[in-house]
């Protein structure tokens, strides 16, 4: 699926969404959000998809808003309501897909396009790129799970700080922090983000995506619940065709030849 505000390309098992709004630093409009979703549950239908990579286009990632669609100056809009029908429903997909989603950072990631970014499961940026939480600048509060998520990441004091200022996030400082995963030079960053998706594409998918549910759990489980759950989840796994196949490559000193799949029907 390829339209104006997104654009779609597949490559070595993997998904490549570009966000694609260049003019406007790829903010969303109420078209990009429903490209976006449609792309991202194409990808999940997909058995041939077995990793996604979410990118932008021009100079940027993903200004948020388009503050041009919720201007106040008409009537204030309920905010609220583009929250719980557009960027909630993103977030809580790009949490719960069943294989891993990359985002590859290209520069400024402001306002809910920063927190989008973050809700992915691995985060590579561009040394020039920038987050920036800059809701308080226009006298919002950050959204799209931004409070949540730089919190667990970053902890209170700098998530406040961050929140509170608008000060921009550096990426060597966002790696630091242990905001995001990797810097990589501007210039290999989509090959870096491409060889890492094709990496995982030939993993065993199955469980990669119990370890991604597990990963999540952990936030708010006690210890107990997550052993718990890591004993039930380990079952299911052990179960799985890939599984089998990667004691065999292990015993027989060869790389695992990975399908993805839950059984050998599907």
């Amino acid at each position: 699926m390829n339209n104006d505000s997104v654009l779609v390309e597949n490559a070595n098992g993997a998904m490549v969404i570009t966000l694609n709004r260049p003019d406007r630093l790829n903010a969303f409009n109420v078209q990009q959000h429903l490209s976006l979703m449609e792309a991202l549950n194409e990808a999940e239908a997909n058995p041939q998809c077995r990793a996604v990579v979410l990118t932008g286009a021009g100079r940027g990632f993903c200004a948020g808003q388009d503050l041009g669609d919720r201007d106040p100056s008409g009537g204030a809009p309920d905010l609220g309501e583009t929250i719980d029908t557009y960027f909630n429903p993103l977030v809580r997909k790009l949490r719960s897909m069943n294989i891993p989603v990359i985002c590859a950072v290209n520069g400024v990631a402001a306002g809910a396009g920063a927190n989008i970014a973050l809700a992915c499961d691995i985060v590579l940026a561009a040394r020039s790129a920038r987050f920036i939480q800059a809701f308080s600048k226009i006298g919002l509060v950050p959204d799209s799970g931004g409070t949540w998520t730089i919190t667990h990441l970053v902890g209170e004091a700098r998530a406040k700080a961050i929140m509170l200022t608008g000060e921009p996030v550096g990426a060597e400082k966002a790696e630091n922090w242990g905001m995001i995963w990797k810097v990589v030079d501007d210039g290999e960053l989509m090959t870096e983000a491409l060889k890492l998706a094709a990496s995982l594409a030939k993993g065993a998918s199955v469980g990669l995506g119990l370890t991604k549910s597990l990963v999540h759990a952990a936030a708010t489980n006690t210890l107990d619940q997550q052993l718990d759950l890591e004993r039930d989840t380990q079952r299911i796994a052990g179960r799985t065709p890939d599984y089998a196949e990667g004691v065999r490559a292990f015993l027989e000193k060869r790389p695992a030849r990975f399908t993805g799949r839950m059984n050998e029907e599907n």
